[in-house]
């Protein structure tokens, strides 16, 4: 998987899928911006959530991880920010999906929903998938975009 940097960051509930993930980024050599949580303590997901989005917008890295325990919290939280394409993910075809048909920038999780494997996995897809463009472009760039029509 080509080197990019990766902001991550998660709730109490993602912390451990969180570590295994961040340690899989670093062996492949990405550069990883890691927001916390640091610890298995409560803290709420939308601080986290937007802790990434921040890094995304300074720039600090091109693609973002988030994990809380369903990954529904965090993909809210991230997806009220028009720059953001969070997707929640459960398999690797959602994950290859999302990069192609939607261009997402942030994979999310559910610490508490899905195996370490199939985890990984899916974030090894969600990295080396390129957004095909194409007739998904003009869908992807109304997600930016506030509604003008409701209904075609």
């Amino acid at each position: 998987m080509p080197s990019t940097s990766i902001a991550i960051a998660s709730d109490h509930a993602g912390f451990d899928l969180k570590r295994t993930l961040a340690q899989a980024l670093g062996e492949g050599g990405h550069t990883i911006v890691d927001l916390g949580t640091d610890g298995p303590a409560s803290v709420d997901y939308p601080d986290y959530a937007y802790a990434m989005i921040s890094a995304l917008e300074d720039d600090r890295a091109e693609k973002g991880v988030l994990v809380c325990g369903s990954g529904i919290g965090v993909s809210m939280a991230a997806n009220r920010h028009p720059s953001i394409r969070a997707a929640l993910v459960h398999d690797p075809l959602g994950a290859r999906l999302a990069r192609q048909h939607n261009d997402a920038n942030v994979i999310c999780f559910g610490g508490r929903m899905i195996g370490t494997e199939v985890a990984l996995d899916c974030l090894n897809v969600f990295l080396t998938t390129e957004f095909v463009g194409g007739r998904h472009a003009g869908r992807v760039s109304k997600l930016s975009s506030p509604p003008v029509n409701v209904c075609p």
